[in-house]
């Protein structure tokens, strides 16, 4: 492929809800401008931008694929992003890099959760869309349902640039509307033929709307709308292309991907329509120093690039893909990362199709591009010339919304499985893998369960080494709930020095929000003072361990008030007993109680599931504590709940809101857990000790 200037390049994001043909319609993309020989698929496992093992046993994209291809003296960069929600980091990277996008919707399922979704992050990030009505050869299609739809919900700047022809069910052809010329698929190709009589009115319609798009883009075409003139060609073009470019306008175009029908016209439409990098504002970004900077895209300015995506080959290592923002990059184009204030050496200069590396000699501003074995580059560094340092933001990646503890398989490969994950997060950063403080359990959290299972899967198929998936373990807690008093009483005598020490001690609830507070209450030397803190260190490791099910102890006050001690005998180690054993006397006597962690949450769903989501909450024994109107048909709930009873509401949500559901959690606090649940939780912890005893 030859290098491309910037007002050559097209950078298009394929978006929308799974299962709607995106990847079937990148292939057939691919087919048709000659990029590969042969048209592969999904359902067999050979489509070329769906090549992870995973995806091909799966039959769904988990990744975002570059397709490059070339099409009347142009270069179209499709990034086939994933449609399932669980993989949505991979949107945000394509969404970074995309000039603009196609929203793929099927001609049957209409208007669905993901092309909601994917309108929405468009019209957030000002990028310019178009909707793609696919699979217009399957029975049931229906076009005219599926627009209709898409006007009533994304509203009158939604304008059809082609209407399908149809001879009964079959979709044989299509009026191209900004040209009012209709074509038959004849083959491989087409033929002109007369617009159809019964389109005839709505291709008026139709292009009555896309004229005064137009006519609103300048004056000078303003003008001549008023005084009833006709549009050249490209002056429609021109005003139509604008239209799209400022948002004010989002086509509607048909397909049919399998067959590769209407292929053509949809690349003569991101040609003619589609913005070039050079026509968006100058990328913003920082100054070494902090200040405000900016780059324009242009090969005159000095080279800066964005890694948006970095992928672990076995063969290859590690490779980055980025996105040129200014300047022009070769080979030797030295390459400075400011995240980690390291130069890196670019090595040689690539193009990605699918995942296969093809070596170029230069890349454009604009353009989008591949390096290997970068040593301190990351997804969403920056790469900049040493001498004009800038640093563009990073991506934002959701929080994640599932935890679940790993573990491997086989024991002894604990090492492999955390070293795997912790190489699989330099390509995937919507994923941790971190240690709980409180139950030592090793972690994993992401987006939903089937991301959690792909991360495993890929962790067995790059590293040969298997992980298991159980739920995390409740960082309970203990407390009393009144006062209490015992004698700790450590006397040993076996030959030799003995060891002496006795402790009175009282134990009761700390109100002030602390942990745990000790009292040195010794008058009168009962107790040494070399002893005091010898008894404070034995009751601070005894509160580990709670009196009822072994849970850490919390919110206690322990008063040292009275003792014994022998001027031989007498020694720290007979004191920390002393002091474990009246702690186990004392609280064994104050009521002790289990403690669970709260969080609060904030749900965000559409209306009509505010009565799904607040009966669900209670169920969880969740306290509702507000509901706020945030407009767009959204209410926000505001929540508390304990966390037990939430391990897997990210699955839970999208099912009970068909994926339109979103949360936030933070924890809040510890609460006492009801009696019923709480004997049920002692009881399971005194099992689980007996049998770790054994």
């Amino acid at each position: 492929m030859k290098v491309y200037e910037t007002d050559k390049i097209r950078n298009i994001g394929m978006i929308g809800h799974g299962g709607e043909g995106k990847t079937t319609l990148t292939e057939a993309m691919l087919f048709t401008t000659g990029a590969i020989s042969r048209m592969g698929s999904t359902d067999s496992g050979t489509a070329t931008t769906d090549y992870d093992p995973e995806e091909t046993k799966r039959h769904i994209s988990i990744g975002a694929a570059l397709a490059p291809m070339e099409w009347n003296g142009h270069k179209i960069n499709v990034i086939d992003a994933p449609g399932y929600f669980d993989f949505e980091g991979e949107v945000e990277e394509t969404m970074l890099v995309a000039d603009a996008a196609l929203i793929v919707v099927g001609a049957v399922s209409g208007v669905t959760v993901g092309a909601e979704k994917a309108f929405a992050r468009c019209k957030e990030k000002e990028t310019p869309r178009a909707f793609v009505v696919n699979r217009m050869d399957t029975e049931n299609a229906n076009f005219e349902k599926v627009f209709t739809a898409l006007r009533e919900q994304f509203g009158p700047s939604v304008v059809p640039m082609q209407l399908p022809i149809l001879k009964g069910e079959s979709f044989v052809g299509y009026v191209n509307i900004a040209s009012g010329t209709a074509y038959e698929f004849a083959g491989s190709s087409v033929k002109k033929i007369d617009v159809p009589d019964n389109l005839a009115a709505e291709v008026e319609e139709y292009r009555g709307i896309l004229t005064e798009t137009a006519a609103e883009s300048s004056e000078e075409l303003m003008e001549k709308y008023f005084e009833g003139e006709e549009f050249t060609e490209d002056e429609l073009n021109s005003g139509i292309r604008a239209g799209i470019l400022s948002g004010s306008l989002t086509p509607v175009l048909c397909t049919a991907a399998a067959p590769q029908l209407a292929i053509s016209s949809l690349l003569d439409m991101i040609v003619t329509f589609m913005p070039a990098p050079n026509e968006h504002a100058p990328k913003q970004g920082k100054t070494a120093g902090g200040d405000d900077a900016e780059r324009a895209c242009s090969n005159d300015q000095p080279f800066s690039a964005q890694v948006f995506k970095t992928l672990t080959d076995n063969f290859v290592g590690k490779i980055s893909l980025f996105k040129v923002y200014s300047g022009k990059m070769t080979v030797d184009t030295p390459l400075y990362n400011p995240n980690s204030e390291k130069s890196e050496k670019a090595g040689n200069l690539y193009y990605m199709l699918g995942k296969k590396t093809y070596n170029i000699d230069a890349i454009c501003a604009g353009d989008i591009g591949a390096l290997a074995k970068l040593q301190y580059t990351s997804t969403g560094d920056t790469l900049c010339d040493p001498n004009n340092v800038i640093v563009y933001p990073a991506i934002e990646f959701a929080e994640p919304a599932i935890s679940m503890a790993v573990t491997a398989k086989k024991r002894g490969e604990e090492d492999k499985v955390y070293g795997g994950l912790n190489k699989l997060m330099e390509e995937d950063g919507t994923f941790r893998l971190e240690k709980s403080p409180d139950t030592g359990d090793m972690l994993l959290s992401g987006v939903g369960e089937m991301h959690l299972d792909v991360i495993c899967a890929k962790l067995k198929n790059k590293f040969n080494v298997e992980a298991q998936l159980d739920d995390p373990r409740i960082a309970y807690r203990e407390t009393i709930r009144k006062s209490a008093e015992a004698e700790g009483k450590h006397k040993k005598q076996s030959g030799g020095s003995g060891q002496f020490g006795v402790v009175q001690m009282r134990f009761e609830p700390l109100t002030n929000g602390e942990d745990f507070e000790f009292v040195n209450a010794i008058v009168g030397g009962v107790v040494p003072k070399e002893y005091i803190p010898a008894v404070e260190k034995g009751t601070r490791e005894a509160i580990q361990k709670g009196v009822l099910a072994g849970y850490p102890m919390t919110g206690i006050k322990a008063t040292l008030y009275d003792g014994k001690y022998h001027p031989v005998d007498s020694k720290e180690v007979a004191f920390k007993s002393a002091a474990r054993l009246a702690y186990k006397a004392a609280c064994a006597k104050a009521q002790p109680t289990l403690l669970e962690p709260i969080y609060s949450y904030r749900v965000v769903v559409p209306d009509s599931y505010m009565g799904d989501i607040i009966g669900d909450m209670n169920k969880r024994r969740g306290r509702i504590l507000g509901m706020n109107p945030l407009g767009g048909g959204l209410q926000e709930v505001l929540a508390e709940v304990p966390y037990a009873e939430m391990f897997k509401y990210a699955t839970d949500l999208r099912s009970m809101t068909q994926g339109r559901g979103s949360f936030t959690c933070q924890f809040e606090r510890y609460d006492e857990v009801p009696a019923n649940i709480a004997s049920k939780i002692i009881e399971k912890a005194k099992k689980d000790l007996e049998e770790d005893e054994d």
